[in-house]
């Protein structure tokens, strides 16, 4: 497809895409600016899709008039339309070019638990939030409610933040049609509504609304309707919509609240009360700024707990870490912690059922045995993974490569969604540059295949791996052996028509569970993919983010001998195919105490390994 742009033709390479959302492609124009290209109703994300199709027309119609109509003087962190892209007579709006943001995260990552663990700091995230309230009331005195507030819409430079995506601001006669559920201000519901859908206009409040959602995610990892309503009576348990129309947040006492969220009594008590006042009895309004400029976090020397509070609220000042029981047993399960550190886990993988391990202590980043990998503070956008005793570290388009005994080298890789692209086994690393797919090889690198330049994901199993790309129109995906060059591409997989989020792997002996997690329609939805050798899908399932089932999270995942095993905040849970579908056989609630949704899982000859931040726990079931 081609558009044009200031009078001269562009041609859409899906090698230039920068990303993909739910309503459009953006690439890379090379002058320090990006396109965003909306989606056609007969775009291949939208096949069969018929609402989706009917959506993206009426889009189409309305951006005639509002992008040309779209106001000026908004503030210098929004990134607004520069330049309309057209079709050739210019009749036609079919996208805008805009200034394109390098080194960017988005938002979402602050509320992150493994984000805030490697490193993500509260400070920084209070930056980050000052900086956005100045923006948003700015967009606010120009007139404009920006209406679907989210934190995939802003991006984040530094601590610096960007709303994007302004062309579903709400200005003039120009109503924000879409919104994200997590960010949905309940006003803006009807009392007896039955889905998520709004039935009012975004306002300044609903805006105000979404961002105090956002300081709450950011610094507890969790919102208001995060965790499981568990109610005595099961016929009283509330679903989603009933959730947010009576006002049980994630602070009622029938919540469960999610394990790996950070403690509510690591804020004040004036900022938890102000939750409450907003989410709860319904105060609206500007978000009050003094609240956050006057925090101040600091970590516990004892426990290594970020807190804002004159004393950490779960434990003594200046006392000694609780020992914990080296075994424990509970009814079924055996548990017996193998490592522990003050420090915290960044990167752990089985490798012929040993546990190889990075982890943070004293200023430097170290492997199972102690040595030294590299000195320096906790980072939070460093990539791993081990390969026997080498260790590799990616960032941007580099990796590292830590071989004991020898000097350090690196390996220019192609960048996908902001990460480097690269993975390893115990005995080969892979990675992705310059349009193919390369092994480590005696003699040097050995190209594998070809694959779409910065386009690709890439994973790596003990006896196979599996690489995907979804750029523009493209979509595609492919299996390799570790030990043969050739690519089994064209893989039909059943992919997901929204804005994917987060994919992970996990490989068994002959088959490979891939996770995907999607923002579509204003929910994010996770997605599994059990794969054979042979590439043919032997089943999927979906489920939504973080409904407490076993495919509420993509991490904490096992493959064992054809099942796979799932940590949860009640226990773990054994999926296995049946008659084509994916299937909870069991649950394991005696291993509740030693797992958690944001745990991770590894088979090793011990038994399952359970990884925490800062522990390795094995598990034994009888």
């Amino acid at each position: 497809m081609d558009v044009w742009l200031e009078g001269r033709k562009v041609r859409l390479d899906p090698q230039h895409a920068l990303g993909k959302g739910g309503e459009a492609d953006v690439y890379d124009l090379g002058d320090g600016r990006a396109l965003k290209v909306f989606k056609q109703p007969e775009h291949p994300d939208y096949l069969g899709l018929l609402p989706e199709q009917a959506a993206a027309k009426a889009r189409l119609v309305e951006h005639q008039r509002k992008l040309r109509a779209f106001p000026s003087g908004l503030p210098a962190r929004v990134v607004t339309p520069q330049a309309l892209a057209t079709d050739k007579k210019g009749a036609e709006v079919l996208g805008y070019a805009m200034r394109k943001l390098d080194g960017v995260e988005p938002l979402r990552r602050w509320s992150e638990p493994a984000f805030r663990r490697a490193g993500g700091k509260a400070a920084d995230a209070l930056t980050v939030l000052a900086g956005l309230h100045r923006g948003l009331a700015a967009v606010h005195s120009a007139g404009v409610v920006v209406g679907d507030f989210n934190d995939l819409n802003v991006l984040t430079v530094g601590t610096d933040a960007y709303f994007i995506d302004a062309d579903s601001f709400q200005f003039g006669p120009f109503l924000c049609p879409v919104f994200t559920e997590k960010f949905l201000d309940p006003l803006r519901l009807d009392p007896g509504a039955r889905t998520l859908t709004p039935s009012r206009p975004a306002t300044v409040e609903s805006d105000w609304y979404a961002f105090a959602v956002t300081v709450m995610q950011s610094l507890l990892c969790v919102g208001p309707q995060g965790g499981i309503h568990k109610p005595k009576a099961q016929a009283a348990r509330l679903n989603a919509v009933g959730r947010m129309l009576q006002r049980v947040t994630v602070f009622h006492p029938d919540v469960q609240y999610p394990k790996p969220a950070l403690p509510r009594a690591s804020l004040p008590d004036d900022l938890l009360h102000l939750f409450h006042q907003v989410f709860v009895e319904d105060r609206r309004g500007a978000f009050p700024l003094p609240v956050l400029e006057g925090l101040r976090f600091t970590v516990c020397a004892s426990c290594g707990l970020e807190h804002a509070r004159a004393a950490c609220p779960t434990c003594q000042p200046h006392a000694m870490v609780a020992a914990t029981p080296v075994s424990a047993v509970r009814g079924q399960v055996t548990a017996k912690r193998t490592f522990t550190t003050r420090g915290v886990l960044v990167h752990a993988s089985a490798e012929d059922g040993s546990v190889r391990f990075v982890y943070h202590a004293d200023g430097a980043y170290r492997r199972e045995d102690g040595r030294t990998v590299m000195r320096g503070a906790l980072d939070p956008t460093l990539r791993w993974a081990v390969q026997g005793d080498v260790t590799l570290l990616g960032q941007r388009g580099r990796v590292a490569v830590f071989t004991p005994g020898r000097e350090q080298e690196f390996l220019g890789v192609d960048v996908c969604d902001h990460r480097p692209v690269f993975a390893a086994n115990a005995r080969h690393r892979f990675w992705a540059s310059d349009g193919g797919l390369w092994r480590d090889g005696v003699y040097g690198a050995e190209r594998w295949g070809d694959v779409l330049q910065g386009q690709t994901r890439l994973f790596v199993g003990p006896r196979f791996g599996l690489g995907f790309h979804r750029a523009a129109g493209l979509r595609g995906a492919f299996l390799f052996n570790v030990e043969r060059k050739g690519l089994r591409d064209g893989l039909a997989l059943p992919w997901p028509s929204g804005q994917l989020l987060d994919a992970e792997a996990v490989f068994d002996t002959d088959s490979v569970w891939l996770l995907l997690a999607e923002e579509a329609n204003g929910r994010t939805v996770h997605h599994a993919v059990l794969l054979g050798l042979d590439g043919a899908v032997r089943a999927s399932a979906r489920a939504d983010a973080g409904d407490g089932s076993w495919l509420g999270t993509l991490g904490g995942k096992c493959a064992v001998g054809g099942a796979l095993f799932c940590a949860t905040d009640a226990g773990l849970t054994r999926v296995e195919l049946q008659q084509g579908q994916l299937v909870a056989v069991r649950e394991f609630p005696d291993a509740e105490p030693f797992v958690d949704a944001g745990r991770g899982l590894l088979l090793s000859r011990e038994g399952l390994t359970v990884v925490g931040a800062q522990d390795l726990t094995v598990l034994r079931m009888t």
